[in-house]
């Protein structure tokens, strides 16, 4: 998204209850991209690339399609828009009076191939209208198209992108982007303007082209590629698209691409669809490399936000553990993921054994951030522990459960973490003060615990030299000990600041339960300790639940004044739900291993915060989306989809599969 979209936005929504002005939200619309370029289809059928950190190319800037009869009918939002089976072809149906247009798209690689099909009984002289705005290189201006015999080219200097028709190219046009005059206009500019040029530049000097196709024998094929001219010549690329629109010239040979590339699970998979729609969400945000986006960027000014588009160790490490652990339960068709993962860990980290804040997924260099104090001279009050804690965490896993031949290089890799989560733990057996997962505060966490906790059990349980393991149970025996400057009677304070203890409720204080239970397979809770784990993620869920007319789940943390917009209360957070459906499971588990009859409990609260996760629940999109936040009147806000919950609801449903409390019924209430 570039300015003039954005203040084109900020124009409509500077007023709106729900809306953040000059933002590119992906609240609506569905994606298609499994493997490098992620392309979004609104519900208008229009297209939008969020690709730029995945494949370092930007792609489609904004676009519009339509039929042109005796005028032109532009696609107007749709009712009926979906997935075709388990692929990532984005099926949009755009309908008329008696007739109708359906949209296939499909992104494959760098390119991504559009199909329209006429339905029903449509005029004879329809014809497939469209413009479509690049924006290579991240320019809206000081652009130039070139116009080949089947394709038109647009390029700026290294990226060159390229459309092209499976019938015949007509009526080319330019346009150049708004003028300064409708930038300052209170009023937003059309998308398209005028398609008759008045300006002697817009026909060669604009990334944004308009063109018309022909329909032949009820459809036409639009295909567009990007390509970095260093890597992918001028005649290379031109062949490559003319290569797409012959192999992909009817709707049957592109579903069968579309089937060929889809993460099907198999048909006795507990909630299958739910599934299946995190893995397509993950496999949307994941670069070559295996490294995963936050989620896609909506804010590229960072307006509203610190942005999206990275790569964070812990979200990464998270989620990379929790498709490891559900792996292992649903035999998931992604076993090259996990070995992805550990190599990009390994090739970035830092020579001190940790990892910097956040990095571009593609090539795994520097991002900007504001967590680097292992980067500088500063204190480790600019540095967030807990993502090298979640990286051991995975890596530890990972050598445990998987038979790689690189199981040398990722034990070495591990024996650094563990040597930098001693650094940074203080004498007293917690974490020293840092910034916590939320990146707005700065104390001793026991989120940050939690991390440390699982770290250093999950190290003890691994398959790594003695010293290394006796070392780390050592260590996790302390860290469980020193939650008792943590507790308040009834749950573990969000953090200690300046010593003294936040009283707050916190979500993130919920991988507790995960930590505990790891802590269980290399040592014994006390009895008190299983009661203050219970009563903590009890009284948490208890205290961040809410419930709206439209809406059910947990805030992030108490008093959470973060995007409310025109709300009063703080949001409902879809990750902060699965956490608190996560952590339940967890404690039932430790429970029943122990025979103690609380953990039924435990497993129903699993349940009922599941179900609001879970098809048709109350914080689930139509398309199997999980936003980041949602609001009171159940608008979804934010990073969507959002990698961190999709791969938690993964993790919580493998788990509640394992011990057989899936398909249990009598899931209790949230609250009493």
């Amino acid at each position: 998204m570039k300015l003039r979209h954005a203040l084109n936005d900020y124009k409509r929504h500077r007023d709106h209850d729900t809306k953040f002005p000059g933002e590119r939200r992906s609240t609506t619309g569905i994606f298609s991209g499994t493997d490098g370029r992620l392309v979004h289809v609104s519900q208008e059928g229009a297209l939008c690339d969020y690709s730029d950190p995945l494949v370092e190319l930007s792609g489609i800037e904004r676009s519009r399609f339509g039929v042109e009869i005796d005028d032109i009918r532009w696609f107007t939002e749709t009712s009926e828009q979906g997935y075709v089976g388990d692929s990532a072809i984005v099926k949009t149906v755009h309908e008329f009076d008696d007739w109708s247009v359906i949209q296939y798209d499909l992104t494959i690689g760098l390119a991504h191939v559009t199909r329209f099909e006429l339905s029903g009984d449509p005029p004879l002289d329809a014809r497939l209208r469209g413009v479509i705005g690049f924006a290579p290189d991240g320019q809206e201006g000081q652009l130039a198209n070139l116009i080949h015999e089947d394709a038109i080219e647009v390029y700026h200097r290294d990226e060159h992108d390229y459309v092209g028709v499976s019938t015949d190219l007509r009526d080319i046009a330019g346009q150049v982007p708004e003028r300064l005059g409708d930038l300052v206009s209170p009023a937003p500019v059309a998308f398209p303007r005028s398609l008759d040029a008045s300006n002697y530049e817009e026909p060669t000097l604009s990334g944004t082209v308009a063109f018309a196709a022909p329909f032949e024998d009820g459809g036409v094929t639009v295909v567009s590629l990007l390509a970095d001219s260093g890597e992918l010549p001028r005649e290379a690329a031109l062949t490559r698209v003319e290569e797409l629109l012959t192999r992909h010239n009817d709707v049957s040979t592109l579903r069968n691409r579309g089937d060929e590339r889809a993460l099907s699970v198999g048909e006795d998979v507990p909630n299958r669809r739910a599934v299946t729609a995190d893995l397509r969400a993950l496999s949307f945000l994941s670069a070559s490399s295996g490294a995963r986006i936050a989620g896609p960027d909506f804010d590229p000014f960072f307006e509203h936000s610190g942005g999206y588009g990275y790569t964070w160790f812990r979200d990464d490490a998270e989620i990379s553990r929790f498709l490891l652990t559900a792996d292992q339960v649903l035999a998931l068709p992604i076993d090259d993921w996990h070995a992805r993962s550990a190599t990009f860990y390994r090739d970035t980290q830092l020579e001190d054994g940790t990892w910097p804040h956040r990095v571009w997924p593609q090539r795994g260099i520097l991002a900007p951030g504001w967590a680097n104090a292992r980067l500088e001279a500063g204190s480790n009050a600019d540095y967030q522990a807990d993502q090298t804690a979640s990286v051991a965490s995975f890596l530890a896993a990972y050598l445990r459960q998987c038979d790689g031949d690189d199981a040398d290089a990722v034990e070495t890799t591990l024996g650094r973490a563990v040597g930098a989560l001693d650094t940074t733990l203080a004498d007293d057996g917690l974490p020293v003060a840092s910034q916590n997962a939320w990146e707005n505060m700065q104390g001793r966490f026991a989120h940050t615990a939690a991390t440390f906790l699982h770290a250093y059990s999950a190290v003890a349980r691994a398959p790594v030299r003695e010293n290394i393991r006796s070392h780390a149970l050592s260590q996790a025996e302390t860290v469980l000990a020193s939650l008792d400057r943590l507790w308040t009677g009834d749950h573990y304070a969000l953090r200690l600041a300046n010593g003294e203890p936040d009283l707050r409720l916190d979500s993130s204080t919920l991988a507790l339960g995960a930590a505990h239970r790891e802590y269980t397979a290399v040592g014994t809770l006390s009895n008190e300790e299983r009661d203050r784990l219970l009563a903590h993620v009890e009284t948490t869920i208890d205290g961040l639940y809410r419930e709206t007319d439209s809406v059910r789940g947990l805030a992030r943390f108490e008093d959470d004044p973060w995007r409310r917009r025109s709300q009063d209360e703080p949001k409902i957070w879809t990750v902060s739900t699965a956490w608190g459906s996560n952590a339940a499971a967890q404690t039932g588990t430790l429970l029943a291993d122990s025979d103690d009859d609380r953990a039924a409990r435990a497993y129903g609260r699993a349940r009922g915060l599941l179900r609001e996760l879970l098809p048709g629940g109350s914080l689930v999109q139509s398309s199997g989306y999980l936003s980041e936040q949602v609001f009171d009147d159940g608008t979804p806000d934010c990073a969507t989809p959002l990698g961190w919950p999709h791969a938690l609801r993964l993790a919580t449903v493998a788990h509640l599969t394992e011990v057989d409390e899936l398909r249990a019924e009598n899931a209790v209430p949230q609250t009493d």
